[in-house]
């Protein structure tokens, strides 16, 4: 072998070792956390307590950064875009990464193919209310009063494409029955026609109906998740209630640029689900109404993958309009 042939193996050695050195390292400057909604709600709650407890364990600066539009397309376009190096993460929904893609031929970014899955951090499982006014006590009895009066009960959303638009679909999908759609601009104002009666149903997380609930002014009928609520432990499951195919979560999760290194996201799960699943967190994010819900890189991949399926086949089901 040739000097000038050594040499050139030395130096490739040499640069191949130092991009693990700066992986294993990691993290060697301040991260940005985009969030891909305004200040204020659950989600940035979630970023910045996140944010904080990163910094605290690794004596780094976490930037959150809100970038809201389109339905999470503005921030998770950003953050397809940037550089693949773990330095800039993504804080994401049910609703961003397995819903809306759906309302698009042409979507603004791949779910799946732009991104590299950190970390599942919490979930929020939707909750079957109705207004007292209505005759039903269970989901069967709702099922029931349905059918016999079709297309005169009403659900209210928090808008097109939401997960409790499409949460309310599946269960009429599954069902067979027809209630009419009422969107509104967001969940308060959603929440605020049902207390009022003008609407009978709606499908929302427990953080938004659970007072409500608890003060007997919204009555439960069933949790879209396969296991009882620890905070409602009296209200039945759709599986008990005989409709395990209801099923639905919005779930949050940490996502990076497709390409980072794979050291890099690693040690960001590791430290992120020691973080979630602290004590105290569970507990702040549980009386927001949240639930601690960590995983793999892997098992997020795979939820993700699956999700978007799902909620592509209750978009085609149902004859919702596509962009």
């Amino acid at each position: 072998m040739s000097r000038g042939s050594k040499l050139l193996i030395a130096l490739l050695f040499g640069l191949g070792a130092t991009g693990f050195v700066t992986a294993q390292d990691y993290p060697t400057r301040p991260i940005r956390l985009v969030v891909p909604f305004a200040p204020g709600g659950g989600t940035d709650l979630l970023a910045r307590t996140l944010a904080q407890k990163l910094n605290e364990a690794w004596g780094q600066t976490v930037v959150v950064d809100n970038r809201s539009g389109g339905t999470g397309a503005v921030g998770s376009v950003l953050v397809a875009q940037a550089a693949p190096d773990g330095y800039t993460l993504l804080l994401v929904t049910s609703s961003t990464h397995a819903i809306s893609p759906n309302f698009f031929r042409k979507p603004p970014y791949d779910p799946v193919k732009d991104f590299a899955p950190v970390a599942l951090i919490a979930n929020a499982p939707e909750i079957l209310v109705v207004h007292p006014s209505i005759p039903a006590t269970s989901i069967k009895e709702l099922v029931a009063l349905a059918k016999a009066r079709p297309d005169t009960l009403n659900y209210a959303s928090a808008g097109t494409g939401t997960i409790g638009h499409m949460a309310a679909e599946l269960f009429k999908v599954v069902t067979g029955t027809r209630i009419t759609h009422v969107p509104y601009k967001g969940t308060g104002d959603a929440i605020r026609e049902v207390l009022g009666g003008q609407v009978q149903i709606i499908i929302g997380a427990p953080g938004a109906v659970i007072q409500h609930i608890r003060s007997g002014k919204l009555r439960a009928l069933a949790a879209a998740t396969r296991q009882r609520l620890p905070e409602l432990k009296d209200i039945p499951t759709f599986a008990e209630s005989g409709y395990p195919a209801v099923e639905a979560s919005n779930w949050y999760a940490i996502l990076t640029t497709a390409g980072s290194p794979n050291a890099a996201i690693i040690k960001l799960n590791r430290e992120i689900v020691r973080i979630m699943q602290a004590p105290e967190i569970k507990e702040m994010i549980l009386r927001q109404g949240y639930e601690a819900t960590t995983s793999t890189p892997e098992v997020l991949g795979n939820l993700i993958k699956n999700d978007l399926a799902k909620w592509n086949k209750v978009v085609k089901e149902t004859g919702m309009p596509i962009n």
